[in-house]
């Protein structure tokens, strides 16, 4: 079967990236190594990025548009991907381009083997506060989970939309989608790929709820991989 993908990309208050992410996004589709398309998901935002969106979407076929009538959180956002792509993959990347849409021919050629790959910002280009932060919060998340990844809040994803689709959606649980795939007994990998500094809006995250966040999230997700319900049909 022809791959086809859909990039979802949740956002909120996001006008002054808006324009330049489309530019990026236009630029993928042309070399994209499969048929791709993309779906915005407004997570509720207050200021001009529905309006722009919509008029973006008007103009070209393969641009979609999902808006929240209030914020609802990133996890809400992507549940909301997954719930609505129909193509055989779901990409995922954050509109604030501190990675780039071209890197997802990287992540491509190497989901023919597996069920999710995700990227990994070799050299991040963030402050201090946010790289210890992570690094912490990615260091915590692996003794929970095992699944040796080495930056899993990176927003680069490639995921097979058949397991996708059966992943027990909860707040917090976007940090946690390659163990999620690991709990399908699916197959992971991870790509080096570029990072960028955030030229334009805010980070919605600050130190503290990068941290006890993921915390709290990590004893939600034992809960869930104690309780997954998984199986094999061996005749039908």
């Amino acid at each position: 079967m022809r791959e086809t993908l859909t990039i979802i990309i949740p956002l909120y208050n996001e006008e002054e990236n808006i324009h330049r992410l489309n530019n990026e996004l236009n630029k993928f589709l042309k070399i994209s190594i499969v048929d791709s398309q993309v779906l915005f998901i407004n997570d509720g935002s207050t200021d001009n990025s529905e309006v722009i969106l919509k008029e973006i979407c008007k103009s070209k076929k393969k641009f979609k548009l999902i808006s929240f009538k209030k914020n609802h959180g990133l996890s809400t956002a992507i549940k909301a991907g997954f719930d609505y792509a129909e193509t055989s993959l779901i990409g995922y990347i954050d509109a604030d381009l501190q990675t780039n849409p071209e890197d997802f021919n990287l992540l491509l050629k190497k989901i023919y083997k597996n069920d999710l790959v995700t990227g990994y910002r070799k050299i991040r280009e963030d402050s201090i506060i946010k790289s210890t932060s992570s690094f912490i919060a990615n260091k915590i998340r692996r003794l929970f989970t095992g699944d040796k990844i080495i930056d899993t809040g990176c927003p680069l994803k490639i995921i097979r939309t058949s397991f996708a689709k059966k992943i027990p959606m909860f707040k917090g649980l976007h940090r946690f989608l390659p163990a999620m795939i690991l709990l399908q007994n699916g197959k992971i990998s991870q790509v080096a790929i570029k990072h960028y500094p955030r030229k334009a809006g805010k980070a919605k995250y600050g130190f503290f709820n990068r941290l006890i966040g993921p915390f709290i999230d990590c004893l939600a997700y034992l809960w869930i991989k104690n309780k997954y319900i998984n199986y094999e049909i061996k005749d039908n």
